[in-house]
């Protein structure tokens, strides 16, 4: 089982920028990380698999990146341009080859990011 443990969050006025960082205890095909509002669905913020090939929700392009160092197993995201509507818990998800190469997901616990305008 790998087990993620995620940390960067706080609090930053609109305009600013925070850097989340997600630490994987294995090692892994694709992190991503999401986010939630309490009360809505835990939408896709971005994705990079060890390819290299990242994918970004629309709102967040060209303000967010998504990196990973796999010698350290972690994954980075630089928040820059925060907006009050960037305001959720983030949670990083990896996705990690289980027995026969199937692909098992795991998720960190979440990290509070608040952005006051």
């Amino acid at each position: 089982q790998v087990q993620l443990v995620e940390s960067g969050g706080g609090l930053v006025q609109a305009g600013g920028s925070l850097r989340l960082s997600c630490t994987a205890s294995g090692r892994t095909f694709s992190l991503a990380w999401y986010r939630q509002v309490p009360g809505k669905q835990r939408e896709l913020v971005a994705r990079i698999l060890r390819s290299g090939f990242t994918r970004y929700a629309d709102s967040v392009k060209g303000r967010f990146s998504i990196s990973r160092d796999d010698a350290k197993n972690t994954v980075y995201l630089q928040m820059n341009s925060l907006k009050p509507e960037d305001t959720d818990v983030y949670y990083c998800k990896c996705e990690w080859e289980g027995p026969y190469g199937r692909l098992i997901n795991s998720w960190g616990q979440g990290t509070q990011v608040t952005v006051s305008s």
